[in-house]
């Protein structure tokens, strides 16, 4: 299902794939516990509204790829109570935390009485862009003609990272590999990205325009969280002043954790011209695998975002002149650093982004950078950039579609150092 290999050429059901609903569940900081809050219901809300957006009835649906992980730091603990009555809210499958920690195309298909069709079932494990990968391939190959492509993410309460495997007393596992030193997410981040303003002699102080315009993209989604909850913009004065978290990342270098779902539904564009909204079609997809672990320097994002680019572009092509904007994924907000000078956006070279986001890279200028707002305009989902990008191509983005002609664009993450990208188009050609 992931096209992983450099030199397979063009993807063989280039434009054969096309997006035409988008459902968003409403988002919270944490689960406050109810059964109307849980990652169940949300997920219920989004596929609803997918389908809703899409113009069909559910009965036309007859696939289902989904991530049935839904969170990375926020795991329910060993020994706690089960919520059966939350449990026993929905119809429960084998696992009683299904629906409230993890999600299967089982508990939703129990939920979702009015699916009838579903033929074609698949995880696509990781986040969205794994999801959408997956989902893709599944309708080029005819494995599924109209699919829901789903993600949740639940936040329960306490502190992110602070509690399963992180909160003991040794390393075990994978750990003993990327959790050295009690090193998590961020700090080697941070490494790199020291590592990079020392060999270019740049400073932290020019991501400012970067982030500020992120925040601002972020408050003109109204799916989003902080549009939704906290809907205070960020200057250039405030970023700087903000205490840091792993130097040089600070506060606003970093996600938040939070709940959310959403879904889309994918068909062929024969189907597509009898529904409601514009077809975003789907050029390529590609999967990059890190080539030398995921914890390193510079050296290896820079050669992970240059082959995610060769091959994003042969499969799709087009060229990195062809691109309309940029929307990859932004975890922390110095992934987009490798992102640009890999793809080679607006001719972008090693070296030269920090210089880059001095000019304009807001959705009204020449290069519009993220006009989703990511992660940090939103919240950590690992979808507003893919939701963007196909609102962008079908030209319903509101406040934030940007002002040249969305024709291309990118999307995919979780890392520079792996993850899965796509290449979307206003038509199949």
């Amino acid at each position: 299902m992931y096209r992983v290999r450099e030199g397979l050429g063009v993807w063989e059901h280039r434009g054969k794939v096309a997006a035409v609903g988008i459902g968003h569940s409403p988002t919270a900081r944490r689960w406050d516990g109810t059964a109307e809050n849980c990652i169940g219901a949300y997920a219920i809300d989004s596929i609803r509204k997918a389908i809703a957006d899409a113009g069909i009835a559910a009965d036309q649906v007859d696939g289902i790829v989904m991530d049935p992980g839904t969170t990375t730091g926020a795991h329910w603990e060993e020994g706690d109570p089960i919520p059966y009555d939350v449990v026993n809210a929905f119809n429960p499958s084998d696992d009683p935390l299904d629906g409230i920690a993890q999600l299967s195309t089982d508990w939703i298909l129990k939920n979702m009485p009015e699916l009838t069709n579903i033929k074609f079932t698949m995880y696509g494990p990781g986040c969205m862009s794994n999801a959408i990968a997956v989902g893709a391939q599944a309708v080029g190959d005819g494995l599924t003609n109209t699919c829901i492509v789903l993600k949740g993410w639940h936040n329960l309460a306490g502190r992110y990272y602070q509690g399963g495997a992180a909160a003991s007393d040794t390393v075990s596992g994978r750990g003993v590999f990327d959790q050295l030193w009690g090193t998590r997410a961020g700090t080697t981040d941070a490494w790199n990205f020291q590592e990079y303003l020392d060999r270019y002699g740049k400073t932290h102080d020019m991501m400012a325009p970067f982030v500020v315009n992120s925040k601002a993209n972020g408050l003109l989604f109204p799916e989003g969280f902080f549009a939704q909850h906290r809907p205070e913009g960020l200057t250039s004065e405030e970023y700087l002043a903000a205490r840091w978290i792993v130097k040089p990342l600070n506060l606003f270098d970093m996600d938040i954790p939070i709940m959310a779902t959403c879904a889309y539904i994918f068909t062929t564009p024969e189907r597509a011209k009898d529904m409601k909204q514009k077809p975003a079609y789907i050029l390529n997809h590609c999967t990059t695998r890190p080539k030398f672990g995921l914890h390193q320097g510079i050296d290896n994002a820079m050669l992970s975002t240059e082959a995610t680019a060769r091959k994003s572009y042969s499969g799709a092509g087009i060229t990195a002149s062809d691109l309309s904007f940029e929307n990859m994924y932004d975890g922390f907000t110095v992934f987009h650093n490798h992102y640009l000078e890999g793809l080679g956006y607006a001719g972008i070279k090693k070296g030269e982004v920090l210089d880059f986001y001095q000019t304009d890279i807001s959705r009204d200028g020449p290069n519009p950078v993220s006009p989703s707002g990511g992660n940090s305009g939103s919240g950590r989902t690992r979808f507003w950039a893919h939701t963007d990008t196909i609102q962008q191509i079908q030209g319903r983005a509101g406040p934030r579609q940007i002002r040249k002609r969305a024709e291309i664009g990118i999307s995919g993450g979780p890392m520079p150092q792996l993850g899965e990208f796509m290449i979307w188009s206003s038509t199949p050609d």
